[in-house]
């Protein structure tokens, strides 16, 4: 196989990009999962068909998840101070403390330690009835049960699990330390540090952390270091630490902040802090790996938060339109509100699919799923993020009035397309990963038998030639110089694990995903080199990569509910749903296809440079400037703080208080 690093033209920048990328994400797993097939204009319709099924397959676990949802609903509506965490920006204690009760907040931990052992699905159903009610505690639970006490229950040994879960299943919050004031999506570039002491017996940690949810009101967190090892290079490790460790400074409990209020952010600040040796999780150099493990469960956990707050908004922006009258008829007679109703719909039915389809993938713990959670993410944030915006605008002026608690939802959510790998980065990823292994392939057969401009002509033909000898190439190159030069398409995919009602509608994700598969192939050639840097074609095959897969498990969801006998008014109400996603889907994609050849990146080039030379013009002086920024650090304006109200750190933050 070929190695994009070393394909000619790429810049020395991009080349270490694609090093860094591939040394975190490690080896490719052994089978290519259900996106990354999506990329080769294949189906493997066994990832899709059936739909993950975990009441039949699960039926004690649904059973008790059935009843904590009951007991957690009863406990949200009738007691959970959800305004006034928002107001106050503050969560009382006693709340964490009736989770805990509940067993919300040892959900997946086992029951050995404490816990309820239940599986990601059920997990997720909690979260989702969570974000229905107030997106600031789904934050705390998720943080809390997903990356905090989730990095131990997957990767502690057995002393550490029983050290620490069973105060973590009743009594101590967690927080993941991973984000710097420098540290983003980039999760790669940690500037904390640490080293082995002399003696062998503590790991010395110095560095800084911000944005750790709870971490000023939690007993333990996981720390991301970087660390030298043995072999010269340097690697990620984590370690777990307390707040009562000399060297530990929390001195930022929180900022105020536009939703998820009730979450507190902390800031960190780790000096010569001796860690025991017993407190590493996993082996040296392996913290990456940990973190992005953790993320693939937090991605579901903030989609799942997330389809709660959609499906409350969506439904008091029904309801809404439905009583509120306007030139003599209710809203919901206009054509203009029922086309909002309608994607909202369509929305709703299409993240619940994708995210309890990738719980099931997580739950029967199939290999290659690190796209999958990706892609759960982001469409779960962006439609739900829309959704909430139709509701919005079909509630009007009434909707920003906060007790009509639209507006909380509509800020909760916003974050939600920032965090856990901003989209647009995500965009990059689902790309560059979905696609790598049919580039690399593509670029093998180039390397091969394809002209390289550099080479006399002599050196060219003796080149090809042999190549063509070869049958393993030439089985790889022939069927892709007829679809990249004379446009023949590949076959298309064949859906058979289908009810036969749905036929068509499989024939037409069929074609589409061939179609996808072509256009990656055709936009790879276009493009040569300059893809690994242009982001915008990118984002239209990744996009297109989201919606194919969205399609895929709203068509399982469909069947699986034909198949058990669906009928009356709610089954009406999902196959109206599914059927919107389904043309919603083919029109996005086509729209994307079109754009991939006419569209104004030229003009967008211009005018984001114009746009950048004019500010460059402006004193940064009367802008906010990144506080670790490699160009202007200190040179920023201060920001108004009075009439916000501030949260001053402690070096140890009581854990019975709030």
């Amino acid at each position: 196989m070929a190695d994009l690093k070393t394909m000619k033209g790429i810049s020395e920048k991009d080349q270490k990009l694609i090093a860094e990328a591939e040394s975190l994400l490690g080896p490719e797993p052994g089978t290519m999962g259900a996106v990354k097939n999506l990329f080769w204009g294949n189906l493997r319709q066994e990832l899709y068909f059936p739909y993950p099924d975990i009441a039949s397959e699960r039926p004690e676990e649904t059973a008790e998840c059935d009843r904590l949802l009951a007991e957690l609903e009863d406990y949200l509506r009738n007691e959970h101070p959800a305004p006034q965490i928002d107001a106050e920006q503050e969560t009382p204690r006693w709340v964490i403390d009736r989770l805990f009760e509940l067993g919300v907040l040892g959900m997946t931990i086992p029951k050995e330690y404490g816990g309820r052992g239940m599986g990601i699905t059920s997990y997720n159903r909690v979260l989702e009835l969570l974000g229905k009610y107030c997106g600031s505690t789904a934050v705390i639970v998720s943080a809390h049960m997903s990356i905090g006490c989730g990095a131990i229950k997957l990767f502690g040994s057995d002393d550490q699990k029983k050290a620490w879960l069973p105060h973590l299943s009743k009594d101590w919050l967690s927080a993941f330390c991973l984000s710097e004031p420098n540290v983003g999506c980039d999760a790669g570039g940690q500037e904390t540090t640490c080293r082995l002491s002399e003696d062998g017996e503590h790991y010395i940690l110095n560095g800084e952390k911000k944005w750790a949810t709870s971490g000023a009101i939690s007993s333990l967190f996981t720390v991301m270091a970087r660390q030298k090892l043995a072999d010269g290079k340097e690697k990620v490790t984590a370690l777990v630490c307390t707040p009562d460790m000399e060297g530990v400074d929390i001195f930022e409990k929180n900022r105020s902040k536009c939703g998820i209020r009730g979450t507190w952010q902390a800031r960190i600040r780790f000096t010569d802090v001796r860690v025991p040796k017993f407190n590493r999780l996993g082996a040296e150099g392996k913290g990456l790996n940990i973190a992005l493990t953790c993320l693939n469960y937090g991605r579901c956990t903030l989609s799942a938060g997330m389809l709660g707050g959609a499906r409350r908004a969506m439904d008091q922006g029904v309801k809404w339109s439905q009583t509120r009258f306007q030139f003599q008829r209710p809203l919901a007679e206009f054509d203009l509100v029922r086309k909002k109703i309608a994607h909202m719909n369509a929305m709703c039915y299409a993240m619940d699919s994708v995210l309890y389809m990738t719980t099931g993938m997580l739950d029967r713990s199939d290999e290659d799923i690190m796209l999958e959670t990706a892609i759960c993410k982001v469409f779960c944030s962006e439609m739900g993020w829309r959704v909430v915006n139709d509701a919005m605008q079909i509630m009007g002026g009434e909707s920003y009035m906060s007790e009509n608690e639209m507006e909380r939802i509509f800020r909760d959510s916003r974050i939600n397309l920032i965090v856990e790998g901003a989209n647009e980065v995500m965009q990059s990823f689902i790309f560059a990963y979905g696609g790598k292994q049919l580039a690399e392939k593509m670029l093998a057969v180039q390397e091969s038998v394809g002209w390289d401009g550099e080479q006399g002509f002599f050196k060219n033909l003796s080149r090809i030639f042999k190549g063509m000898m070869n049958a393993r190439v030439r089985r790889a190159a022939v069927p892709l110089g007829l679809e990249i030069f004379l446009h023949m398409r590949r076959r298309a995919p064949r859906l058979t694990s289908i009810h036969a009602s749905l036929r068509a509608h499989a024939a037409r994700l069929c074609d589409a995903i061939r179609e996808h598969s072509h256009q990656f192939k055709q936009a790879s050639k276009r493009y040569q080199e300059r893809i690994v840097s242009a982001q915008a074609v990118q984002a239209r095959v990744a996009d297109n990569a989201v919606w194919l897969h969205a399609w895929a498990c709203s068509l399982s969801r469909l069947d699986h509910e034909i198949r058990r006998g669906g009928e009356g008014p709610e089954f009406d109400r999902h196959k109206a749903a599914a059927e919107h996603v389904f043309s919603l889907a083919e029109l996005e994609i086509q729209k994307n296809i079109a754009e991939l050849y006419r569209n104004a990146d030229q003009t967008m080039e211009a005018a984001a440079v114009a746009a950048l030379r004019h500010v460059e013009t402006l004193p940064n002086s009367d802008f906010i400037i990144p506080e670790r920024s490699p160009v202007a650090k200190g040179t920023g304006r201060t920001p108004r703080r009075s009439g916000i109200r501030l949260f001053p750190g402690d070096a140890y933050a009581d854990q019975s208080k709030h």
